[in-house]
């Protein structure tokens, strides 16, 4: 997986690799506080989150979103065990196969969407930095559902269940 390194809100950084889940890191990519699906995508996430814990996956929910935007968003879905990081730059979010969207003023709820910013992405990355789990999406509806992925997390830890895609030769 590409690199990824970003500030948390809580204080310190996120290095993907540094201190990996006992299982896997689960690193959630959000559009930003200017989204209303978002927030209640991470609530979700935050309820949930004691449950990936148990299974030794570490949750992090990430955005492009500047330091205040990202702190008011943790504090909106009331984080307490999901890590926010903010900052990701745009260049990063292409890395990691993000779709860029410009703005289009405010949202329902009132707030600005930035300029540019990422849309979601949801990636399940093992220890040793490989892909187990991606998906990406080019709007903010639809998503993976977090008690599905608690489930396939379950399968995958009791079957030794392989990632899959990882054929990259001629075709």
């Amino acid at each position: 997986m590409p690199a990824l390194n970003v500030p948390l809100t809580q204080g310190g950084r996120f290095v993907l690799g540094a201190e990996p889940g006992d299982t896997f890191d689960l690193l959630v990519f959000y559009r930003g506080l200017h989204c209303p699906i978002c927030a209640k995508y991470l609530m979700e996430l935050e309820r949930l989150a004691p449950e990936f814990a148990s299974r030794g996956v570490q949750v992090v929910a990430i955005s492009s979103d500047d330091a205040d935007r990202g702190q008011q968003m943790a504090s909106k879905v009331h984080a307490n065990a999901v890590k926010f990081g903010y900052g990701l730059s745009l260049k990063s979010a292409r890395e990691w196969g993000l779709y860029i969207s410009t703005s289009r003023g405010q949202t329902s709820i009132g707030i600005e969407e930035p300029a540019l910013f990422s849309e979601p992405g949801v990636f399940i990355v093992r220890p040793d930095g490989t892909l187990y789990y991606g998906a990406v999406q080019t709007m903010p509806f639809a998503r993976p559902q977090f008690q599905d992925l608690l489930g396939a997390i379950d399968f995958a830890i009791a079957k030794d269940y392989p990632a899959r895609g990882e054929y990259t030769g001629a075709v």
